[in-house]
């Protein structure tokens, strides 16, 4: 079973276990488990077989946009990523060429209940609750709905420690905390309804929304709509890029940090953005080696502190890269990589192979703002905050669905003042991208014990700076943006250690032995992994090498759930040491693919199966309208609605020269969400399985 069991900050849960089958074989599951989940505990990997070409198809988004991972359980198809499984369910692999099983019978008729309500806010994450609570304190008749069993969005997924403001957005917390905290928030607030395991399906032109909560639909009548749907994760093009084993950087964490599953052994990550990057360090926390990442710009794009927190440990971050191919046959072995120009081409001789299972695709995000085009087609009061409006990270788009929350106010009439223009000037330096980075100078040693304070990238941070009990830490500047900056007494307390989201604040001691100082180095990987008397590897800021150092002691922080690890090094590397080397970094084996035959071949519609060469080829025929696109090749025809594909498509005309304002886009589908159609008139439904297990649904 692969599952994990230790965690440095994840504690397993005691769960009920429930058998099921999968294509005959027996498998385990835990209670409330989804399949996509279960499957990858019990070493399954594969999920379909495309109708087209047989090839299989495995996980990609895990968050219910697409529909790679779709399976037959108990005769119905079904995305496993969203579909727990039951007692004794008998899961198949859905094979295209095969006839599906014949579904089920009505059973009765119901009646659609009606639900009005002044605020409608559709996603349960950070942005969405924070508007819900500040909609709670005037006692607005709010709804806001998830479509996971859980509220909190991606804060559910993310175990490390937040940047920002402590004061506005919980910085110097971990996601998974947060997303506890702004829950629990809500029941405070009876005004305020939440329901999770729900559904938007659509918002319709008679200014109501379709909700389908559990087994149950709803047409909710809102006076004003709230989008806080987030984002999902966009695609990339290359070849085997459909193999199982690659899939966004989204559906790991959702494994990992959510499920406890260990769903590969070696990864490769292509993308450093925050995204990329936090992705790397929760394999590591995991136990999974990560074999390397890539990104195509000159730096990472993310915060400096998370590229130099995977190095430090010995994780190869390589710039200017591209993947050239993953291969395999029933699923990823390998991946190829290779430098590229200022023009983003590949250049020849530089071509890489890696031994991976696991391919994670962190390229970037597309907001998901389908609900709030089509409430505001209606005619409906319709605002947008979070990554629905624009991407960037959670602790703006809590503050963002703040604000939002005092714009419906009011528009409902329940305040009459404006949203203060400060409260904008904060949002956009919670929004901001890294500012410039220093290098750190050498400085006299301030005294017997000290912080050093390995930050040297402006970005929005302080929970240092509250934490210290001396106020010794303070911001260079007046913006939260400015850096760090120690400067008074230290008592030793580890508060800015165990507090700090980038883990780069170490303690320098001179106060036993000041020809032989300690060093304090904060660590989240693992317990037991390092112990007292161990030698051990340490390294830079940035990952240099400094040499050995012995340990001398292991402090375990249970409550921040924060390893202190101290040990004796001499006074020319004490400030420099942030890190434990854990990984020897690998280079890769130089090869040289054919990549001219593969290019053609590279998938772009994943439901499809449509080639980019077919893709190519109607474009360059004069081709302009996607929606003749679709119809000639069948690209964007498939359940994920075009959800995946549409931006690598439009990527394409740009490849070849088309001004996208001659392109017609896609015609929107009035359903974004797949449901059975009973829903929309009460019936209903379900198949023989169903029957012989007393189990009634859609």
């Amino acid at each position: 079973m692969n599952r994990i069991h230790e965690h440095p900050v994840l504690q397993p849960e005691e769960r009920k276990k429930a058998a099921f089958s999968f294509d005959g074989k027996t498998c385990e599951a835990l209670e409330g488990e989804v399949i996509s989940s279960a499957l990858y505990a019990n070493g399954i990997k594969i999920f379909s077989r495309h109708q087209k070409d047989s090839k299989p198809q495995g996980l990609f988004c895990a968050n219910g946009q697409c529909a790679q991972c779709s399976v037959i359980a108990d005769g119905l198809t079904v995305k496993s990523c969203i579909t727990p499984v039951r007692e004794g369910m008998k899961v198949e692999t859905l094979k295209g060429a095969a006839r599906l099983p014949r579904v089920a019978c009505v059973q009765e008729f119901g009646r659609v209940e009606e639900l009005d309500v002044d605020v409608l806010i559709i996603g349960g994450g950070p942005s969405g609750l924070a508007a819900a609570a500040e909609l709670g304190k005037l006692n607005v008749n709010t709804l806001v709905i998830d479509d996971k069993a859980k509220f909190g969005g991606k804060l559910v997924l993310q175990t490390h420690k937040f940047f920002g403001s402590v004061e506005d957005c919980y910085a110097g917390t971990r996601g998974i905390d947060i997303a506890d905290k702004l829950q629990a928030q809500l029941k405070g607030y009876p005004s305020v309804k939440a329901w999770t395991d729900a559904s938007c399906l659509a918002v319709f032109s008679d200014k109501k929304a379709g909700v389908l909560c559990g087994d149950k639909y709803y047409l909710v009548k809102p006076k004003a709509v709230i989008s806080a749907t987030g984002a999902r994760e966009k695609s990339l093009a290359f070849p085997g890029n459909t193999l199982p084993g690659v899939y966004g950087a989204g559906a790991f964490q959702t494994l990992v940090n959510r499920d406890l599953v260990r769903p590969a052994e070696r990864l490769f990550i292509v993308g450093g953005g925050n995204v990329g990057l936090i992705a790397a360090y929760h394999a590591l926390q995991a136990g999974i080696q990560v074999a390397g990442l890539i990104e195509a710009l000159p730096e990472c794009g993310g915060y400096k502190v998370h590229a130099d927190k995977i190095k430090r440990l010995g994780v190869p971050v390589y710039t200017r890269h591209t993947i050239v191919r993953a291969d395999g046959k029933e699923g990823v072995e390998s991946v190829t990589i290779a430098g590229i120009d200022e023009k983003f081409k590949v250049l020849p001789g530089t071509e890489r192979s890696f031994k991976a299972d696991t391919l994670l695709i962190a390229v970037g995000l597309s907001s998901v703002d389908e609900f709030h085009a089509q409430a505001a087609e209606a005619g409906m009061d319709s605002f947008v905050c979070g990554d629905a409006e624009e991407i960037a990270e959670a602790s703006a788009a809590m503050f963002s669905g703040k604000i939002t929350a005092h714009k419906v106010l009011k528009s409902l009439g329940v305040m009459a003042a404006p949203v203060p223009q400060f409260w904008f000037d904060k949002l956009e330096v919670l929004k901001s991208r890294p500012g410039a980075t220093a290098k750190p100078a050498a400085q006299a040693r301030p005294g017997p014990v000290y912080p050093v304070l390995h930050c040297h990238q402006e970005i929005p941070c302080n929970p240092c700076v509250t934490v210290c009990p001396k106020k010794s830490i303070k911001l260079a500047g007046s913006s939260i943006m400015d850096l760090p900056r120690f400067s008074g007494d230290c008592i030793g307390c580890f508060k800015c250690l165990l507090i700090c989201p980038g883990l780069a604040v170490t303690l320098v001691d001179y106060r036993k032995d000041p020809a032989n100082p300690t060093v304090a180095l904060p660590f989240e990987i693992g317990r037991g992994l390092v112990k007292k008397g161990d030698k051990v590897r340490l390294t830079g800021w940035e990952g240099a090498d400094l040499g050995d150092a012995e340990v001398t002691d292991v402090k375990d922080f249970k409550a921040e759930n924060t390893l202190i690890v101290r040990v004796r090094t001499t006074p020319a590397t004490a400030d420099l040491a942030a890190s434990l080397k854990l990984y020897p970094a690998e280079a890769g084996k130089k090869t040289v693919p054919d990549l001219a035959k593969a290019d053609d071949e590279t998938i772009i519609c994943r439901c499809e199966r449509v080639s980019l060469g077919e893709i190519r080829r109607a474009i360059r025929s004069g081709m302009r309208d996607l929606n003749q696109l679709k119809a000639v090749t069948r690209a964007g025809m498939g359940a994920c609605g075009s959800k995946t594909c549409s931006s690598l498509l439009l990527n394409i005309f740009r490849s070849e020269g088309i001004d996208l304002k001659e392109v017609t886009a896609f015609t929107r589908r009035p359903l974004f969400v797949e449901a059975p159609l009973g829903v929309f008139s009460g019936v209903k439904c379900r198949t023989e399985a169903d029957e012989k297990a007393g189990w009634s649904g859609f």
